[in-house]
C-alpha cells in the first residue's frame, strides 16, 4: 500500500492505519463529506476554478484551460498539474496557463476538489511548495491543511477499499 501520509508524524500515520484497519475510514469520511460534487464536465470545472481565481487572484495571469485529465496518476505524486504552454506568435513568445486535475477526482466532495483547485491556482504565483505558497493556499481556503489531510486519508482508503462516492 502506498503511503500518502509520509509527511505526517508517526503518531498520525498510526492513527490513520488503525482507522483503515478497523474498516471505519469510509464511515468517518462519509460523515464529514456525505456527497460528491456535481462538476463532472470540463465546463463546470473551468467555471469553478475561474470563480475562485476571480475572487482571490484577479491580478494573476489568465488561465486558458481547466480540465480533468486521464493521464495524471496519483502514482506520480500529482493530484493535479499546473502547466504552461509556450507558443511563438510572430516575434513574441506567449505562455498559456493550464490546470489539469486527475480524472480520479470527478467523484469526490466539493471541499476536497476545491482544495486541489486552490493548490493548482496558487502555482500561478508561487511555483515552489514554500511558506508563501501554503500561506496563499490557506488564504483561499482556510481549511486547506485539514482538507489535504482528509484527501490523503481518502486516497489511502481508496487503495484498500475502493471508491466512496459515485
Amino acid at each position: 500500500m502506498r503511503s500518502y501520509l509520509n509527511g505526517y508524524s508517526a503518531q498520525v500515520q498510526k492513527q490513520v492505519q488503525d482507522l483503515l484497519a478497523s474498516g471505519l475510514s469510509g464511515d468517518w469520511l462519509l460523515k464529514k463529506y456525505p456527497n460528491a460534487h456535481n462538476l463532472n464536465g470540463t465546463r463546470g470545472l473551468y467555471e469553478f476554478a475561474m470563480d475562485l481565481k476571480s475572487e482571490f487572484m484577479r491580478s494573476s495571469p489568465p488561465i486558458s484551460k481547466v480540465i480533468y485529465d486521464d493521464k495524471i496518476h496519483i502514482i506520480n505524486n500529482a493530484l493535479g498539474l499546473h502547466t504552461y504552454v509556450s507558443r511563438k506568435q510572430g516575434s513574441k513568445l506567449k505562455a498559456k496557463n493550464e490546470i489539469r486535475i486527475s480524472s480520479l477526482f470527478r467523484k469526490i466532495p466539493e471541499p476536497l476538489l476545491k482544495m486541489i483547485v486552490v493548490h493548482e491556482l496558487a502555482h500561478l504565483r508561487e511555483k515552489d511548495h514554500n511558506k508563501a505558497f501554503y500561506k496563499l493556499c490557506s488564504y483561499m481556503e482556510p481549511d486547506y491543511h485539514q482538507l489535504e489531510f482528509d484527501l490523503r486519508v481518502y486516497l489511502s482508503h481508496r487503495d484498500q477499499y475502493g471508491d466512496l462516492w459515485y
